[in-house]
């Protein structure tokens, strides 16, 4: 027979068969009162929801991301990291790396200078890149530059160079039979496009090192 006091003592016990009662640890969870389609769209007041979805599919859609908020970043939020599909790079070269691999910055005009500074600040502040120390050994750097579309900035690396020395993943994405079958017995299929997903994609420390970039700012990781 098992019995646990429920309520919000100072000194909560549990009991098991016919053991004397032993005091334990316990969480406090407060219950809240059933949330509603108004105030769950108050609180995401800022997003764009589909005219086709019922109330009942908005509900259960806004507590959903209520959910699962720590997945989500708002602002200059850390972005955090896909769990268990950390990247590995195998290099077909060996230490002493060419020349090639270690690249100084590009000369930059100021107006490209001022954006590649904003797009670095940018990823430092959600934690996408660290700045690397002066006292850790560098051996190979990529330098970046800014290209524009329709006059917004585009932070770019030339990985060129690595790409030639990088030894090629046969399958770099899921096998789509092996996908579909997943999906088979799924009733409803929906997908969700991440602002800036291409950063939250885990890069294991070790290929870390082979991805540091170089500007005028110095050199990230």
């Amino acid at each position: 027979m098992y019995g646990i006091d429920i309520y919000n003592s100072e000194n909560r016990n549990i009991t098991i068969g016919t053991n004397k009662e032993k005091e334990i640890s316990l969480d406090i969870y407060q219950i809240s009162s059933q949330d509603t389609l108004e105030e769950l769209l108050n609180e995401f007041r800022e997003g764009q929801f589909s005219t086709t979805l019922t109330s009942k599919q908005k509900l259960g859609l806004l507590k959903m991301l209520r959910k699962n908020r720590p997945a989500f970043a708002i602002g200059k939020e850390p972005l955090g990291k896909i769990k268990g599909h950390d990247i590995i790079l195998y290099l077909d070269v060996e230490k002493l790396y060419p020349p090639m691999l270690r690249r100084p910055p590009y000369a930059a005009s100021l107006e490209t200078r001022n954006e590649i500074e904003r797009h670095i600040n940018e990823v430092l502040d959600t934690d996408v890149i660290r700045k690397i120390g002066h006292n850790e050994i560098v051996e190979i750097t990529t330098p970046v530059w800014i290209t524009w579309h329709d006059g917004n900035s585009r932070l770019c690396g030339n990985l060129r160079a690595l790409n030639n020395y990088t030894k090629a993943d046969r399958y770099p994405i899921p096998i789509i039979p092996h996908s579909l079958d997943k999906l088979a017995k799924a009733k409803y299929i929906t997908k969700m496009d991440c602002m800036k997903g291409i950063h939250q994609n885990g890069v294991t420390p070790n290929s870390m090192k082979l991805l540091r970039i170089i500007c005028h700012m110095g050199i990230n990781e």
